[in-house]
């Protein structure tokens, strides 16, 4: 049984004890990791794994000797737990550098299916790399490109517009899971459902999603979906899953010697074997706050884990956030339909300013517009500074929340 089942206020510190970076001192304080939607730390087990796998021997791919099988293992486990996580198939999961650069190239492939005239539909919501690759890729092949707006200031997309953009000449439809500034979740089954309905494919950018919410590509039926192992206690790499006959039916940039079936024709150049083992380890580490027979069912409950405890830290924030007079929150006010994700302004104050001033009291959080820069454009902030983004992940505490709002008031 699980140490950390439920997750709660006497059992974090137990937990967070396996994070080094959370128990290091700067200056004397424990800093506050607030800032875990622009990458999280990670326990000692993934660490462990990059130095594990380059001590037992570091070898590539297809030599007939001991080293070399062993990567090969290592690559097919990476595969298995990539498909635990998204309730895929191990097939139809490829590796890269990161999110923006699979989805930039797997864009170029894609891309080559469409014809002038086609068209495209891409969310403001998104973070730019789901935005530039399709628009670029688009541009390169004569083919318009509709942008999906917000419906208000929670952030949610406009999915009466989505109806009106779609027909039959729309071949993909790029949308967040969630939005990486306001921590809104998008209604994924109704983006897919109605642009199936017109034949169009569906890439879902779930970046900001996977740290908090378990996603399972079978039961969407979605047809592509990027993640980013560093936003889940894990290394810097990218993964890309496809439905396995979609995968099949793209011809990606590649030397022509390298194989030509998928998912492994999509992995250009020799891949990060110590951050597999990384990876492999983060997958682990998730299922390790559940219970279950099985990876996937480990994950499930342990995502349900983590999922009861940061709603509560949500709900906390919020609550506190209503004693703070000059706050404006861009995002739903409530800890349902969102991560622990908020977009904050105060008055005219330079969120930056705000951000620096925190960061001197060691609370670290980011400000301006994350990248998703067409959302703060929709906001009508992106020329002010953007927003402060507080972000709270499994590993923060009650009490960091009160440190948090303590150093704002001092601070507004």
């Amino acid at each position: 049984m699980s140490s950390y089942s439920p997750l709660n206020r006497n059992n974090i510190q137990a937990l967070r004890a396996q994070f080094p970076a959370l128990q290091r001192e700067v200056k004397g304080v424990t800093p506050v990791y607030l800032d875990g939607p622009g990458g999280t730390q990670m326990p000692d087990s993934v660490i462990d794994a990059f130095s594990s796998y380059l001590k037992g021997g570091n070898s590539n791919l297809g030599g007939k000797f001991q080293v070399s099988q062993e990567t090969v293992d290592l690559v097919t486990k990476a595969r298995e737990s990539a498909a635990a996580l998204l309730g895929s198939e191990p097939n139809e999961v490829f590796f890269g550098a990161n999110m923006t650069s699979v989805t930039f190239s797997f864009s170029r492939a894609l891309s080559q299916q469409w014809e002038e005239g086609d068209e495209v539909i891409v969310s403001v919501a998104d973070h730019g790399a789901n935005r530039s690759s399709w628009i670029m890729a688009a541009k390169d092949r004569g083919v318009t490109v509709h942008h999906l707006p917000i419906k208000d200031r929670s952030g949610a997309l406009d999915l009466d517009t989505l109806g009106t953009l779609l027909s039959e000449k729309t071949k993909l439809v790029a949308v967040t899971a969630a939005s990486n500034i306001t921590g809104t979740i998008t209604d994924l089954e109704a983006v897919i459902a109605k642009s199936h309905a017109v034949g169009a494919k569906v890439f879902v950018d779930a970046v900001h999603l996977l740290p908090h919410q378990l996603l399972d590509v079978k039961a969407l039926n979605v047809d592509f979906l990027a993640g980013s192992a560093y936003k889940f206690y894990g290394p810097h790499l990218g993964f890309l899953y496809g439905k396995f006959d979609l995968l099949s039916a793209v011809a990606p940039y590649k030397v022509e010697p390298a194989p030509s079936f998928a998912p492994n024709s999509f992995e250009t150049g020799t891949l990060n074997f110590e951050a597999l083992s990384a990876f492999v380890a983060s997958v682990e580490y998730l299922a390790s706050l559940g219970d279950g027979d099985t990876l996937r069912s480990q994950l499930a409950d342990g995502y349900n884990n983590l999922n009861q405890y940061e709603s509560a830290l949500s709900a906390y924030f919020l609550e506190k956030l209503e004693a703070i007079e000059a706050a404006e929150l861009f995002g739903i006010n409530d800890a349902e339909g969102r991560t622990a994700t908020f977009a904050l302004r105060f008055g005219e104050r330079d969120p930056m300013e705000i951000a620096e001033a925190l960061g001197k009291q060691q609370i670290y959080v980011w400000s301006g517009h994350l990248y998703a820069d067409k959302l703060t454009d929709a906001f009508g902030v992106t020329d002010k500074g953007g927003i402060l983004r507080v972000g709270l992940m499994h590993y923060n505490t009650f009490e960091e929340i009160d440190r948090f709002f303590d150093a704002l008031k001092s601070i507004l």
